[in-house]
């Protein structure tokens, strides 16, 4: 019998979201974690995104992955050791290409907005700055349960760190969470049910026929990341995965 048909298949959560994932909005195709990637995935069809929240010296949200600014902006130094007055006014386009020059950074309550007017659905990865992990957990699930306040398709809150899931899961609780792997690591699935998770979130080379039934019959939806590979996507589709992560929006049509 397959994973897809298992008896426990009928005792997973709900799951109102697509299959396919645009990350970080629009995969390398535009500066990522900006509301412009956000359009440009949308005009590929995409109605799902993925995006990394932190916080500011100063308590806002918003969107970037690394801990630092280098990479991705004209900024320099540890973000979130500054302000969101001086956040904002960075270029985060120019890095990418002169198409997006000027890009803002974007605050969650914009990417909240942008996705609550077109009916898209989001995954936000709490991404700590090292040290506050707890408190970005705590501080990101709150401003999503406000922004997503009586939305009917809630956010998927997830996070490599447990503390920082622990942090999303005591301040707003009803939001659905999971837990982000890139190596199957000792009581995994322990911490995943303890942070009271719907879904496991793994590199996609982890799952296998044996790692989506245990998730599964734990009571966990599957979703992989980041898969670029026509032939990794469809040995995923096989497996019968929830969800794609990709970067690939010109490659895979999410109506596929």
């Amino acid at each position: 019998m397959s994973a897809t048909t298992s008896p426990a298949a009928r005792h997973l959560p709900a799951w109102p979201y697509p299959k396919w994932i645009a990350h970080r909005g629009a995969g390398r195709l535009a500066p990522e974690n900006t509301l412009a990637a956000f359009r440009l995935g949308a005009s590929h069809g995409y109605r799902m995104f993925e995006c990394d929240a932190k916080l500011s010296a100063d308590g806002v949200c918003f969107l970037l992955h690394d801990a630092t600014l280098e990479r991705t902006s004209n900024g320099r130094g540890t973000a979130g050791e500054q302000a969101w007055a001086e956040l904002s006014q960075l270029d985060a386009g120019s890095w990418h290409s002169r198409t997006y020059a000027g890009e803002p950074l974007a605050t969650l309550e914009a990417a909240a907005r942008f996705c609550l007017a077109n009916a898209f659905h989001l995954n936000i990865e709490i991404k700590p700055t090292p040290g506050t992990e707890h408190a970005t957990g705590v501080a990101v699930a709150r401003a999503a349960n406000a922004h997503w306040s009586g939305a009917q398709s809630l956010p998927l809150l997830t996070s490599f760190q447990p503390d920082a899931l622990a942090g999303a899961q005591e301040s707003a609780p009803d939001l659905p969470r999971g837990l982000l792997l890139d190596t199957l690591w000792s009581g995994w699935c322990d911490m995943a049910s303890k942070l009271g998770c719907v879904a496991i979130v793994c590199n996609h080379a982890l799952w296998d026929t044996a790692t989506v039934a245990q998730a599964r019959s734990a009571g966990f939806r599957t979703l992989a990341y980041t898969v670029n590979d026509e032939w990794a996507a469809q040995r995923l589709l096989d497996l019968g995965v929830d969800g794609v992560i990709t970067d690939r929006v010109d490659l895979f049509s999410p109506h596929r």
